[in-house]
């Protein structure tokens, strides 16, 4: 899926939202040990620097060179690249081993990996006991009245070009399978809701979209998602191109650990 995200790494750090600390605080909380954090696919590193408060040490990896090269710096991260092609063994061992990672994240990014590949990774490495795995996502976003329904639209349009993949976030994690053993911060099918507060100006909402796998997947097929004539319709519902609002994105948390049988 690294390619996906290629294309507009560039644009990436500035508009993909930081989260908020007290999600951090929250998940370090439910770990014992605050050795070592994972974050995986972690882009620039945004759910990693917060991660990266309440722990010794974090590895945060992509698979994605170009996203890890414009990564936001911090003394406790240490970005790498995973290639497709590295072995489940290697990437143990480059977390340290089994049983080695108190909290491991996975901040709108999971929907992209081999879930069947993936999950096993997770229970080998995860500390047991004390080990907690952390995903989540954010799929809804409220502007206002008057725009979320244009938004609402041009989402629609997005369909024809959206990755299988991406239909566990456009569903809020409810059909995403999690088996890991509640720690009360969602389950499997009960994802746990949070809000997430980011003021942007009108030309900072169309770099996020500009930013998504859809838009370029359908720029590639010769197709503009965000034409003249939509771009005029939303800056006309927004208020004008200088007018700063607070978008309120609707996120999705899933948390668990391993059992010990």
């Amino acid at each position: 899926m690294a390619g996906l995200f290629d294309n507009q790494a560039a644009i990436y750090v500035d508009v993909r939202p930081r989260y908020p600390s007290e999600w951090f605080s929250m998940l370090a909380a439910l770990t014992p040990d605050h050795s070592l954090a994972w974050d995986v696919g972690t882009g620039n590193g945004q759910a990693a620097v917060g991660v990266a408060e309440h722990y010794k040490q974090e590895i945060a990896t992509d698979i994605s060179e170009e996203q890890l090269k414009r990564a936001i710096p911090h003394p406790r991260v240490h970005y790498l690249q995973t290639p497709l092609t590295m072995s489940d063994d290697e990437l143990v061992h480059l977390l340290g081993g089994e049983n080695s990672v108190d909290l491991i994240t996975v901040a709108s990014a999971v929907h992209w990996f081999d879930l069947e590949k993936f999950y096993p990774i997770v229970k080998r490495v995860l500390r047991k006991p004390g080990g907690i795995f952390a995903v989540w996502c954010y799929s809804r976003f409220k502007f206002s009245p008057e725009i979320d329904i244009l938004l609402a639209i041009h989402f629609e349009r997005t369909f024809p070009f959206q990755n299988p993949n991406f239909k566990h976030a456009l569903e809020c994690y409810k059909t995403l399978p999690f088996p890991f053993e509640s720690v009360g911060v969602g389950c499997e099918g009960q994802p746990l809701e949070l809000d997430m507060e980011k003021k942007t100006s009108f030309q900072g909402l169309l770099k996020f979209f500009r930013s998504s796998s859809a838009f370029n997947t359908a720029k590639g097929q010769g197709v503009d998602l965000l034409p003249d004539e939509v771009v005029q319709e939303l800056e006309s519902a927004r208020g004008g191109p200088e007018v700063v609002r607070t978008v309120i994105y609707k996120t999705y948390m899933l948390a668990g650990k391993c059992g010990m049988s």
